[in-house]
């Protein structure tokens, strides 16, 4: 079968990599964003899936908007059976939508968090579960009849990049088995009424304070490596784990210091912080840090 394959990230490069492999599976076109400068330096860089495209010799497209009239006439020149769409960044117009049937993976059990961040929402939330789900797209965001969903359970510490592969590895087995067997879902509208959304992330949200432990620790999971997690006088929790989550503290106050780290109370229970890195500064062990600040049991970190 002839796809045209829509991605961006590294979830959508390893999904895409599957499909290469797979013998049945011909990708006749990749579509994804523009490259973007990176670094310091402001490199123009390429997404790793165009990286993966252009070496296996497979036409690639990055127009700024699908939307534009040019473009869409380009793509519909393109003969395909599916078009699969997994973290493109880009709404399909109408026009596209009936080319073929475009299928999206989304790693979220829809209709729960639609939008841009389901992997982060998960962690935030502290949910058990979570999965992938395979639908056939409309011009809502994520709002397409489910044509299958596959779960996994997420443990308590589970961090995000690990959480991240889990749900790559399973976006991958799902849409091989989603465009074989096509004729044999049977679709699924989704309950607008449990409909929830999560947004794009940005690195204001890795600003936090010792107000609960169960959702600092929480961010933490979520925002780890990226945007991180940091303190409002630009402090970064870079290694921490949850103690407890009840039980009420002076908010920040250091209650002990262990070999390694230190246990910071929280308004509403308790975190053990072993890494951190100051503004401008690089990353440290907590107790060099609070030894360079002066700082010991009673006194407050901030």
């Amino acid at each position: 079968m002839k796809i045209i394959f829509m991605g961006t990230p590294d979830y959508a490069e390893k999904i895409l990599q599957t499909f290469i492999d797979d013998e049945d599976i011909d990708v006749v076109a990749v579509y994804t964003q523009p490259d973007k400068p990176v670094g310091r330096k402001k490199i123009m860089t390429p997404p790793v899936v165009k990286s993966l495209a252009c070496a296996n010799s497979i036409d690639v497209y990055q127009p700024n908007k699908l939307r534009e009239t040019e473009v869409v006439k380009e793509l519909l020149k393109i003969e395909c059976d599916f078009i699969v769409v997994a973290a493109y960044g880009q709404i399909l117009p109408k026009e596209v939508l009936s080319h073929a049937p475009c299928i999206n993976l989304h790693a979220s059990i829809l209709p729960n968090y639609r939008g841009a961040s389901p992997i982060q929402q998960t962690l935030l939330n502290g949910d058990t579960q979570t999965g992938v789900t395979a639908m056939l797209m409309d011009e809502g965001l994520d709002t397409g009849d489910i044509i299958k969903i596959e779960k996994i359970d997420v443990d308590e510490d589970m961090m995000v990049e690990e959480l991240f592969d889990k749900l790559t590895t399973l976006a991958c087995g799902l849409s091989v088995d989603v465009l074989k067997n096509f004729e044999n879902y049977t679709l699924k509208k989704q309950d607008e009424s449990k409909a929830t959304h999560c947004k794009k992330i940005t690195k204001a949200d890795g600003e936090i304070g010792f107000d609960d432990a169960l959702t600092l620790y929480n961010r933490y999971r979520a925002f780890t490596p990226w945007p991180g997690i940091y303190l409002k006088s630009g402090l970064k929790l870079k290694k921490i784990k949850l103690v407890d989550s009840d039980g009420f503290n002076e908010v920040g106050k250091i209650l002990k210091i262990c070999a390694d780290s230190i246990i910071v109370g929280c308004k509403v229970g308790t975190i053990q912080v072993f890494r951190v890195q100051a503004p401008s500064k690089k990353e440290v062990d907590v107790i060099s840090y609070i030894n360079g600040k002066r700082l010991s049991i009673e006194d407050y970190i901030s």
